[in-house]
Order: structure tokens, then sequence, then C-alpha cells
């Protein structure tokens, strides 16, 4: 009896690697800069948010040709992303956003882990590209959410141990992760509304050209006051569906992957042919 062969995410080459830290880079300036903006400076996300969405597409897709170049992989390998986006699409209404009731975030999670950071950044991308498409979600804030979500589904990928941890212990890993990220999104995606926000009470607002120190005093009374709520339902769900449902999905989403074989070298064996003068089998020589 032959045991499976494991399934490991699949890994960064430098091409991928360059592409994800020029993207991640673009993501840190655009989420902080109004951070750094003196009082003078403009800071509504509204108006760098069409800049930063038209420099987001042509660099996911440039994660996909390096991590494809990189390892030699296929068409099957992108329709998977394709698969598995809509599918996260779909989750998203689901919840409709109630009380943070965010049911994508698990199987982001999860496909994270199989297909590894650097697929697991585009998959989360795309799929929130997706949704808001479908939900009707589009917005100056959709380009921010893309990061935010490649971002989470990236970290899962980068998780230790993929070929050791397995079994509950993988879940309840999973989970965590999961539950942390849950927070970290909703806190990144708070600092882009955030510097827009007016009207707030002097204690939780921002002040374009105070100290940073301050400014983030202030950042952090905000998520505590407006958005904690909203972070802890999309984290407890998170951790429920991943300890509920995460074996099957991610026994399903391995077997898919090891059947795909986007992993296997392509090679050609020179000593396979056919003669030119030798007919086929069944087939009369001209004459």
């Amino acid at each position: 009896m032959t045991t499976a062969r494991p399934v490991r995410p699949v890994r960064i080459g430098p091409r991928a690697a360059a592409a994800l830290v020029l993207v991640t880079l673009i993501g840190i300036a655009a989420f902080g800069w109004p951070l750094l903006a003196d009082r003078q400076s403009g800071f509504a996300h509204s108006q760098d948010a069409p800049w930063l969405f038209a420099a987001l597409l042509p660099l996911l897709v440039a994660v996909v040709v390096a991590t494809i170049a990189d390892q030699g992989m296929d068409a099957k390998a992108v329709a998977m992303l394709g698969v598995l986006a809509a599918v996260g699409a779909a989750l998203r209404p689901l919840g409709a956003g109630t009380a943070g009731l965010e049911p994508m975030f698990f199987l982001m999670v999860l496909s994270g882990r199989v297909l590894g950071p650097g697929f697991g950044f585009v998959l989360g991308a795309v799929t929130m590209f997706a949704s808001a498409l479908l939900t009707g979600g589009v917005g100056p804030w959709m380009p921010f959410q893309m990061l935010a979500m490649g971002w989470f589904a990236l970290g899962a990928g980068l998780l230790p141990g993929p070929g050791r941890i397995r079994g509950r212990a993988e879940l309840w890993m999973l989970a965590a992760y999961g539950f942390a990220g849950s927070f970290a999104y909703g806190t990144v995606m708070n600092l882009q509304g955030w510097v827009v926000l007016q009207g707030m009470g002097q204690g939780v607002s921002f002040h374009p050209g105070d100290p940073l120190s301050a400014n983030l005093t202030r950042f952090l009374a905000y998520c505590v006051a407006t958005s904690l709520g909203w972070d802890l339902g999309r984290a407890a769900l998170t951790v429920v569906l991943t300890l509920a449902l995460g074996g099957t999905v991610l026994r399903a989403l391995r077997r898919a992957t090891r059947k795909a074989a986007f992993d296997a070298a392509v090679a050609f064996d020179s000593g396979v042919g056919v003669a030119r003068d030798t007919p086929l089998k069944g087939v009369q020589p001209d004459t």
C-alpha cells in the first residue's frame, strides 16, 4: 500500500519574490503616507485609489507570471486560482458584512496554506476584486481591500511546517492565524478609512501634520471604539469554520493540487518516436 505524496505550497522564486516585495512596498506607502503628510497636503484616499488600482493590476499579473516562470507551472494553476476566487467571491455576500461575519476569510487561509504565499496573495486580491463586482462594492476602498486580503492569504502560505504539521495541530495553527489575521485585516482597513473621516471626537480623529506617535495613539482608540466588535465577529467565524470544515477543505485542495501536478517537471523522452520511413500500425505506406 502506497501513501499519497505530500503536497507542499508553491515556493516563491526570485522573480516572484521581487514582484511581491514591490507590490508590498507600494501598498505600505499607499496605506501609510497620510500619517507622514503635513497639514497642507491633501490626504483623501479617493484621489490616490485610482492610481493604486492602476499599479496593482499589472503587479498582480507580474506575480502570477513570475511564479509560473520560476516554478514551470502551467495554466492548470491559474485555472485553480480562478475557481477558488469565484468560490470566495460567492462566499462573501453570505455574511453580508453583518457583525463582521465574512466566511470567505477561512477559505483564504486554507487556500494560502495549500497554494503558497505567491498564489495566495494573488488569490486574495482577485477574490476581493471579484466580490466587489458581485456585490456592487466598488469604490475608493477596493484597491486597499485587495491589498489587505492579498497580505492575509500570503501570510497563511508563509506559516511553518507545511510538510510536518498535519491533522488537528495544523487546523489549530491555521485557526490561530485566522483569528489574528482577521484583526490585522480590520486594523489595516481602518487606517484607510480613518484618515478621511471628519467630524469625529478629538480623541480618535486624524490630525494631519501631527507627530506620528500622537496620530497612532488616536488611531488605536478609533479601532477600539469603532471596529473591535466587527473584527471579533470575523475572527470568531474564521476560527469556527476552520476547525469545523478545515480538514475536509484541506484534503480537497491538496487532492486537486496533487492531481494537477503543478510542480511536475515537463520532460520529453528523445527515445520515443517513430522513424519517418516506418509506417504506423494499421496505416499503409504510400506507394
